[in-house]
């Protein structure tokens, strides 16, 4: 399987060192002293999962290395647009462009630049970083990845992507029947665990032992949920009872990627988790005051950091 991971970040890079080492033909695309460290050094990944070293080609220009037959798509979701516009030499009739991103419009805003049968959506389940140029660590999450055809309709490249992931090493692949649910399903864990953890600068386990706090971080699933539910996506009854349950598993000093990017000085990704939520809920006519209170809070410094 030719496969080029379009953003060879935390998720990106894993995900091409575990596909690389079970034989397929990876290339990645990165930038800046990332790339650098990973042309001249090659790809480290250190996980606990296990360790691995990888020497992949690596460019900035996607045209360096032209059709494919898959493209996992793994930058951040601001960058979307902008990164779906480059994708042209790499996408021929038969390409599948995967997307594991942060939130629930990537799918819609890759289609619009390269089609929507070339569009498979994901979701991934991993804690992952750029620890240093070249170094990506896997620090926690089950590596678990879900994917599936828009339509829920299984084809032979969802079965041979299916197939692929699930052969490789540290990689827990999983062929959804209905990959809206799972995008939104994530969507509501995320937005509560992100937001609250970047508001308040603390990691997990305060907002745990804090009676009010942890009731906002229920709320805005609440509210996703219900967001989700009026648009048409059926989410399961228990959907935030299993994530509340689940957060009370994770260890007291989880962070997530929002408090990350906040506490490094980077770019947020506010526009496509809880400012999405505003977007889709002014559209069915849903009350999102959790939600509303997470942006407005972190607008300020995310367009502050907004380039």
């Amino acid at each position: 399987m030719k496969v080029a991971i379009f953003g060879a970040g935390g998720v990106g890079a894993y995900l091409g060192a575990r596909l690389a080492d079970a034989g397929h033909e990876v290339q990645l695309v990165a930038r800046g002293d990332h790339l650098a460290a990973i042309q001249s050094d090659g790809l480290r990944v250190e996980s606990i999962a296990g360790d691995t070293t990888v020497d992949l080609p690596a460019t900035d220009d996607p045209a360096d290395i032209g059709t494919v037959d898959y493209v996992l798509f793994t930058v951040k979701s601001y960058d979307t647009r902008d990164a779906a516009a480059d994708l042209d030499p790499l996408v021929g009739p038969e390409t599948a462009v995967v997307s594991f991103q942060n939130g629930v419009d990537n799918e819609r805003w890759i289609a619009e630049e390269v089609g929507e049968d070339h569009v498979i959506g994901g979701v991934a389940y991993i804690f992952s970083t750029i620890e240093s140029p070249g170094v990506v660590a896997h620090t926690g999450g089950p590596a678990r990845f879900v994917y599936g055809e828009l339509d829920g309709s299984r084809t032979d490249r969802i079965e041979r992507l299916h197939h692929a992931l699930s052969e490789c090493d540290g990689i827990e692949g999983v062929l959804s029947d209905d990959i809206r649910i799972e995008l939104w399903r994530k969507f509501a864990f995320i937005c509560a665990h992100s937001g609250m953890t970047a508001v308040t600068r603390k990691p997990l386990g305060p907002i745990r032992e804090t009676p009010a706090t942890w009731a906002m971080y229920r709320r805005i699933m609440e509210e996703v949920v219900a967001v989700a539910n009026a648009i048409g996506v059926d989410l399961p009854d228990d959907t935030v009872s299993e994530w509340l349950a689940f957060a009370q598993d994770l260890d007291a000093d989880m962070h997530s990627s929002l408090h990350y990017d906040l506490t490094h000085g980077k770019r947020l990704e506010l526009d496509a988790l809880n400012g999405s939520v505003i977007r889709h809920a002014d559209n069915v006519g849903v009350d999102v005051p959790m939600n509303e209170a997470v942006t407005a809070i972190l607008r300020p410094w995310a367009d502050e950091h907004a380039e």
